[in-house]
């Protein structure tokens, strides 16, 4: 049985090219593995159950989640053991789901002040749960100073069912910065955490990891021997805002939106059939623009993506093209997180051949609420 190219698809659908895919996932996780650093991937850059366990396959300890239905679901549906928050939770329906699911899996929770901890220990009766203190490195969102960090730990140490295990952070600045900063904003989480680390253990705190982790900060991060765990999430799919960063090439961005040209109403301007539901209006984050308009048109340097309707992209012509309408293009989106979470599935395939669906099944607000 002969299979379908992916130009024979409707537009606009959202590509996952299995090749890059399958190499980043091995590309990291071998790093990882020769730094003696344990990875925990996040997973709202994917949200799927099958890439889940492509990264647990390949050697990957446990996951990172940014919401309770990420953890639900994929302790549901990948079998991982061991889930880290991201964010601190309160409120009464969510600290019940969080101890449900402590149940079932290797829980690690995160904290940057007592309230949640106190209102968690307090629902707690009989077992514990692991916390992480989460450390501001420059961010400047969520997270503690390394000075404060100590403050946080010795109130927090009251609560004998709260079990502390280690810190964590994000330098998310480094999308704001250029590729030329971006040794210097992963020395700073280095240090920064390093910081931390010997603060807390002097004031009597065991702590056994220290987890940073941004896909720009990786490759230099995991160097250091202060690092234990690393929590990168782009790496997966990549996109147009990592390879500003210097972090990939173009070649190694796995996902993709493909497009048609419906409309040319000038000679400059062409029209595309996807838009700002598809790509996102992301053209850098954190205060500072990185790219070039609205994603990266492979194999058309001479085209921009200048403008997005909810469904349609404005494309502009700096140089002389080929292209024309009924013509198909692959665009790589500014920001593949956001992309991706447009869309119910992702068509893998490789050298343009279509092989198969990968679901995108651990989205947010999943579960059904049922109200009385």
């Amino acid at each position: 049985m002969n299979k379908k190219n992916i130009l024979s698809l409707t537009t606009p659908s959202f590509l996952v090219n299995l090749d890059a895919l399958e190499n980043n996932i091995k590309k990291y996780q071998n790093l990882a593995i020769e730094n003696s650093v344990e990875l925990f991937p996040m997973l709202k850059t994917h949200k799927s159950s099958e890439i889940t366990k492509m990264q647990i396959d390949a050697g990957a300890k446990g996951v990172l989640v940014g919401t309770i239905d990420e953890a639900e679901a994929v302790v549901q549906k990948s079998g991982v053991t061991k889930v880290m928050l991201a964010y601190p939770v309160i409120g009464d329906s969510n600290l019940d789901r969080i101890i449900a699911l402590n149940e079932k899996c290797e829980l690690f929770v995160a904290f940057d002040n007592e309230i949640p901890a106190k209102a968690l220990s307090e629902k707690l009766t009989n077992s514990t749960i692991n916390y992480q203190i989460i450390i501001n490195s420059g961010l400047n969102r969520f997270g503690v100073s390394p000075e404060n960090s100590v403050t946080l730990f010795n109130s927090l140490n009251k609560y004998p069912n709260l079990i502390f295990k280690g810190i964590s952070t994000h330098t998310g600045q480094v999308y704001g910065f250029s590729k030329n900063e971006v040794k210097e904003i992963t020395q700073k989480e280095i240090d920064v955490m390093t910081l931390a680390k010997n603060l807390l253990t002097k004031n009597g705190a065991s702590v056994e990891f220290v987890a940073t982790g941004t896909t720009p900060t990786f490759e230099n991060a995991i160097k250091s021997s202060e690092i234990t765990i690393s929590r990168p999430g782009n790496y997966v799919f990549f996109d147009a805002i990592q390879v500003a960063l210097g972090a990939a090439k173009e070649n190694d961005c796995a996902l993709t939106v493909l497009a048609t040209v419906v409309s040319h109403p000038s000679e400059d301007l062409f029209i595309l059939d996807c838009g700002s539901k598809c790509l996102g209006l992301d053209q850098g984050a954190h205060g500072n623009s990185l790219t070039k308009g609205f994603g990266i048109i492979k194999n058309h340097p001479e085209l921009t993506i200048i403008s997005l309707s909810e469904e349609v992209a404005k494309v502009k012509v700096d140089e002389n093209t080929t292209l024309k309408i009924g013509d198909k293009i692959e665009i790589i989106p500014n920001h593949s997180c956001s992309a991706a979470n447009m869309t119910n599935y992702l068509i893998g395939h490789r050298f343009g051949n279509i092989e198969r669906i990968i679901e995108v099944d651990i989205r947010g607000n999943s579960r059904k609420i049922f109200i009385d």
